[in-house]
């Protein structure tokens, strides 16, 4: 499996913040996480890098999340309620990778985030889809803003 280090995109990377449970990349208006082998991901490391992500986005950019999962770790699927409690955004959550059991914490994922989660098998596809749509998203938010049609060429 790819990781981000190793791919061309990396090359438009803005910032990388790297802590004992993983690796973060930021990009504009994506993040992409490398979360170390058997960690458990948890509220607190997840909060760490939300705080990163508004230092670098701010509070009001629409953010799409990427779990590159290179390595086998857990996530707590219970803390998504902890995310959504805090009033977080987030427009869009992937996950790229086939390690083991992770269909089942997936499923969990799901019944916490409440939304839908896209399932890639090729980190270079979700980013490239992610960043289609994040580019849409903010086409729409400039013609609301700005009271256009979207009719109008």
């Amino acid at each position: 499996m790819k990781r981000v280090k190793d791919i061309p995109y990396f090359k438009n990377i803005r910032e990388i913040r790297e802590y004992s449970f993983g690796k973060f990349y930021f990009f504009d208006g994506l993040v992409i996480s490398e979360i170390n082998q058997g960690i458990t991901f948890n509220w607190k490391m997840a909060e760490r890098a939300i705080k990163a992500a508004k230092e670098i986005f701010g509070d009001e950019m629409p953010v799409a999340y990427i779990s590159n999962r290179v390595n086998e770790y857990y996530v707590v699927p219970t803390d998504w309620s902890k995310f959504f409690a805090n009033r977080h955004r987030l427009l869009l959550y992937s996950v790229v990778g086939e390690t083991k059991g992770s269909f089942a914490s997936l499923m969990l994922e799901k019944i916490f985030f409440g939304s839908s989660i896209n399932k890639f098998h090729d980190i270079e596809d979700a980013i490239s889809w992610n960043l289609k749509q994040l580019k849409s998203k903010r086409a729409k938010d400039f013609i609301n803003q700005n009271g256009l049609s979207p009719h109008m060429k």
